[in-house]
This record gives C-alpha cells, structure tokens and sequence, in this order.
C-alpha cells in the first residue's frame, strides 16, 4: 500500500463529498423522505457495512496487517481529547447535558460510514483492510469514552452508571461485533466458501454509497446554531487535534510510511451519528449533537484532504 498521490486525494475525496450533496439534494426534493431514510439507514449498518467488513477482514491476514503499536497510537489520541474536552467543557462552564455532549462528540468518530469509506477509496482493498481491522478496536474504546462522558455527566440520573444500559449500548453495535468475529476468523485461518464470498460481495457493493447518501440525506442544520464557539471547539478537537496526536503517537512508536494513513483516517473522522442517538438516550443535549455533526461532516472534507496530503 503506498501514498495516494494529490490528484488522486483531491479526486477521492471530491466525489465522496459530491454523493454526499447528492444526497442533501435528493432529501430537500423529497426523493429521500424520512421514512425511507430511517429503514435504509438500519439496512445499511446492521447489514451491508457488516457483510462489507466481514468479507475484508476476513479475507485478510490477521498477522500481516496487525500492529500492536499501530493500535496503540490509534487508541490514545481519543483518551486524551477525552480528558482535554472535560477541560474544555469546565472552561466554558457547560451545563451537565451540553458537557457530556461536548465530551462526547469531541471524540467519537464516524468510522462505518465515513473513516472507512475514505480509507476503501483512497488507499484501496489493503488500506481498507488495515482500517476495517483498526476500527473495530477504535469503536470499541470510543463507544466507551461517549458513554463514559454521558454517564458521568449528563442529566439522565436513571441511566448514570447502568452496567446493562452501558454493556448493551456498546456490545449491541454490528460493527463491533462484525469486526471482531472477522477477526477470530482470520485468526483460525479459514477460508470463506465461493457461494458465501459472492454473497457477501453482492451486499458490500451497495454499503458505502449509500452510506453517503444517508449521511447527505441526513444532515439537518439548525438556523439557531446555540453555540457556535462549542460547535468550533468540537471541530477542532475532532478533526484537528485528534488525528495530530495520531501522527505525534506514531513517529514516537517509529512508525511512518503508508502503514499509518487507515489510522489518520479514523482519527479524522467526522462526529458519528450515533452520539445523536446516545445524546437523546442518556439525557444529553441532541441539538448540540446534531449541530456538530452537520458541521464536523462537511468541513472534514477539507481536512482529509489535508491530512492525506500532508502526510504523503
């Protein structure tokens, strides 16, 4: 896997965001209605993205693109703009809702739809392998922080340290529990057979384009952005801060070249969608999760362009 030249980064990332504004544009005309997007959105990420997964990981040599400080670099940076966003949050003198909010869409990224796509586009089949292996231990730990930071501060006292509410919420994702049986089945060594390959191919084909046109479909920004200084606060940690740790953590493990792009991509992934849903479920403020997600979605655009080019 080598660096993807200029062009090609400018020409990845271009179209991804053009299917992306593709599908704001198919939303706003009515073609994407709301009770389309919702099932499409399940299909997506309880089907196709795990079928697409499965198929990499599995397909792939677990001994040959794991790296134990590789992991190591991709699971820090998000524990310390953990603690900086906690900081940050103090400084600004948040509500407990908008804190936890804050905490947790400072870090937690959206690695099925956009990290991988990125990573499937610009660096190909091996680099997606890399990511898809990468990311299901980066879900795991940031699932965990988001939770972490709600529990501990947002106002939903019910569900404050729930062990079952917070083992559901972070077992329950399919693409966790994709990647790790991928993972136990690289590792035995199998093989999957040609009818279930093929299956699986035909499934994958559908996954990340219409991943994208969700994410446009689903953008919705607020004309009452409440908190502009917060929204650019998150941003920054997310996009910038975040993935800069990464590329600090992997020169000091004395690792560089290509090996490291699948992990600067995850790092640099927008705010999930999902820390909507955790915002809402664990008594949080979902505007606030909202807003940063239609922000953070667009102006990653420019920074996946500048990470990939910087780093070349």
């Amino acid at each position: 896997m080598g660096f993807p030249s200029v062009q090609s980064v400018l020409n990845t990332i271009i179209s991804l965001f053009a299917v992306i504004v593709l599908g704001w544009w198919t939303r706003s005309r009515g073609l994407l209605p709301e009770n389309v997007v919702s099932p499409l959105n399940r299909l997506v990420f309880y089907l196709a993205i795990p079928a697409m997964l499965f198929r990499e990981i599995a397909g792939a040599s677990f001994h040959a693109y794991f790296d134990p400080l590789l992991v190591l670099g991709t699971l820090l940076p998000p524990v310390i703009v953990f603690f900086a966003a906690l900081g940050v949050g103090r400084l600004f003198r948040l509500t407990p809702e908008r804190w936890g909010t804050f905490v947790q869409t400072s870090i937690h990224g959206n690695l099925g739809y956009m990290g991988l796509a990125v990573a499937f586009y610009a660096l190909g089949k091996e680099g997606f392998a890399r990511a898809g292996l990468l990311a299901s231990f980066l879900i795991l730990a940031q699932n965990f922080l988001a939770i972490v930071a709600l529990q501990s501060l947002a106002g939903d006292t019910e569900k404050r340290w729930n062990l079952i509410f917070f083992l559901k919420t972070l077992l329950a994702n399919p693409i966790v529990l994709t990647s790790l049986g991928a993972i136990a089945f690289s590792l035995a060594g199998l093989h999957l057979p040609g009818v279930v390959d093929r299956t699986l191919k035909i499934l994958s084909g559908m996954a990340l384009p219409l991943a994208l046109l969700l994410i446009g479909a689903s953008l919705s920004i607020s004309p009452s952005m409440g908190g502009i200084s917060l929204v650019g606060a998150i941003s920054f940690l997310k996009l910038v801060l975040q993935p800069a740790l990464g590329w600090m953590l992997f020169g000091l493990f004395d690792l560089d070249g290509a090996c490291i792009l699948p992990g600067i991509i995850l790092l640099a992934s927008p705010t999930a969608t999902l820390s909507y849903v955790l915002a809402g479920e664990m008594g949080g403020d979902p505007s606030l999760a909202s807003t940063a997600i239609s922000v953070t979605t667009p102006v990653s655009g420019l920074t996946f362009v500048g990470w990939l080019v910087l780093l070349r």
